[in-house]
């Protein structure tokens, strides 16, 4: 895999100096494809989509207004930090942008790396016949419209990515784009079926850094993005004949399958550990994890564990907690002190018998975290759950994440199985979640003194003895209760790495109840509803992005929140 990395890192090295930043970086005029084999070009895409989900998703823009930057993306950090996952290290400036939410045009901009993703499958589309690497691309593009739509809500579609023959693209309403990502879908998943009849039709294979040309899993990843349009429109009864709609076309294709605890989606074009055309290390550990040399990433040190998700897991006896942020064994926090207003301290006992901390800040808190005795404690980062290593999978869509979409559709009657085949399916994706992250309940040998030592159990143990009846996390008896246990074990699985996929849900269902920062002048009348069309669109499609009207951060919603 290194070697077929290298060959691609050569091949666009050589076609495009605007790629030396990203060695799989395919971002360039989509009428003037700098790379034209297919193979090439998915690897590419997919790498850069993974970029998006994991950040930091930094794409170079080909020749940008004047005064605009030629790199955009964030990545999902400030869905991380408004959700309840991350808070800004005390030991930072504060971002306005962020803790009092005085974002800007030119604060949050995942406009332009999702349409340049867009326009590299686009490119991929029209570079071959091939149905299996059509299927693809048209898949991917869905994928990425989705997520423009759930950033902005109504957006550029059937006249985007045109060229120079539209360059002032109007808007559609984001309802109607999610009607036709369904057909499109639909047809994607048709031509896989056709190719599969043939016996000259191009397999992707090692080109296919996500799913390695298993083309059935292609359906299933298809299958799963039509499950999730659908239960998005699920919680908005004003919208309801509109999601009976997709209701039934989702349903259509049910037998199909889905992402599994077998069959996540997940990328990988041969990470490694080198810090070589701007870092190869997996995209979330190039955002919070490391250099190569050992040094921390920016990210890993303006950002710390959030008091509200580790307090979550802490007062359940959830292991996930030091899996999730990194614990310490200085003593004074592992004596469980009493913490000023805005810190927590959570602890755990360990495998090796020892204790770690956990040490946490509220969002917005501005002081480090103190104990009452005046001893001030060092925040904690990020687990080796969430970072374990440079070469680790870029996630697109897990495992439980697939598994809780599922549970909630048979909850809401879009599958058949109702409240039974729900609570199976909860059940699976608690314990994906524990084996994910290497979670596992450790307890001391009673009685204590007569043998010594612990016992530690595996993660799908582990995982039993929380949702079992009378546990924190059991199923419990009512829809409403059952819906608000999915989307909350759900929020907790897809931490960090799913930071913008949880924020989704959090709008759409307002599960959980994740508290608005604390931070001095803040004074937020609820969590952000949505970030604001980027400055580019409002230096070159001015006209339209203004008939879009007054956009609101705290009261301007996606079609599909409540």
């Amino acid at each position: 895999m290194k070697k077929y990395l290298s060959i691609i890192i050569i091949a666009l090295a050589a076609a495009s100096s605007g790629c030396k930043k990203d060695y799989l970086n395919l971002s360039s005029n989509p009428n003037n494809p700098s790379v034209s084999s297919p193979g090439l070009l998915l690897t590419g895409a997919l790498k850069g989509t993974a970029d998006i989900v994991n950040g930091p998703n930094m794409q170079t823009t080909p020749n940008p207004p004047a005064g605009l930057t030629s790199t955009v993306g964030t990545g999902y950090v400030m869905y991380a930090a408004w959700g309840g996952f991350v808070s800004q290290s005390t030991g930072f400036q504060p971002f306005v942008s962020l803790e009092e939410y005085q974002f800007t045009t030119s604060t949050y901009d995942e406009w332009t790396s999702n349409y340049l993703n867009i326009s590299n499958y686009t490119a991929l589309l029209n570079s071959t016949t091939e149905p299996n690497y059509q299927a693809i691309a048209k898949i991917m593009i869905a994928f990425d419209y989705e997520s423009l739509v759930d950033n902005y809500n109504n957006v550029p579609y059937t006249s985007a990515i045109k060229g120079t023959s539209n360059l002032n693209p109007t808007y559609q309403n984001g309802i109607d784009i999610y009607d036709d990502l369904m057909k499109q879908l639909d047809a994607a998943i048709v031509q896989i079926q056709g190719a599969a009849s043939s016996t000259t039709a191009a397999n992707p294979l090692s080109f296919d850094v996500m799913f390695g040309g298993k083309m059935t899993n292609w359906i299933k990843f298809a299958n799963t993005l039509k499950l999730k349009l659908a239960v998005r429109e699920s919680s908005n009864s004003a919208i309801a004949s509109r999601f009976a709609a997709l209701k039934t076309a989702a349903a259509a294709t049910a037998s199909l399958g889905y992402l599994d605890a077998s069959t996540p989606a997940v990328v990988n074009p041969g990470y490694l550990s080198s810090d070589a055309d701007g870092g190869q290390q997996s995209p979330l550990y190039r955002n919070y994890g490391f250099t190569a040399s050992g040094a921390t990433q920016t990210n890993n040190n303006e950002y710390q564990a959030n008091s509200y998700t580790a307090n979550f897991l802490g007062q359940n006896g959830d292991p996930r907690l030091t899996r999730i942020y990194l614990g310490t064994n200085d003593p004074n926090a592992t004596a469980n002190p009493t913490l000023l207003a805005g810190s927590a301290v959570n602890v755990q006992l360990q495998a090796d018998s020892t204790l770690l901390a956990v040490v946490s800040t509220s969002f917005g808190d501005a002081q480090p975290p103190t104990t009452a005795a005046g001893k001030t404690l060092t925040p904690s980062k990020f687990g080796p759950g969430i970072i374990p290593s440079a070469t680790m999978n870029a996630v697109i869509i897990s495992s439980e994440e697939a598994l809780f979409l599922q549970a909630e559709a048979n909850l809401d009657g879009i599958l058949p199985g109702g409240a039974a085949a729900a609570q199976t399916l909860y059940e699976a994706g608690i314990t994906a979640s524990f084996v994910d992250l290497g979670a596992q309940t450790v307890t001391p040998n009673t009685p204590v003194g007569v043998t010594p030592g612990v016992t530690v159990s595996t993660p799908a143990a582990s995982a039993a003895a929380l949702y079992a009846t009378g546990a924190p996390y059991a199923w419990p008896a009512t829809a409403v209760d059952q819906e608000k246990a999915i989307i909350t074990q759900k929020w907790v699985a897809l931490n960090l790495a799913g930071s913008f996929e949880a924020y989704n849900e959090l709008r759409r269902t307002g599960y959980p109840a994740v508290p608005t920062s604390i931070y001095p002048g803040a004074d937020a009348p609820n969590n952000v509803t949505r970030i604001f069309y980027p400055q580019i669109e409002y230096a070159t499609n001015a006209a339209n992005v203004a008939a879009q009207g007054t956009i609101d951060k705290f009261n301007s919603k996606i079609f599909w929140a409540q």
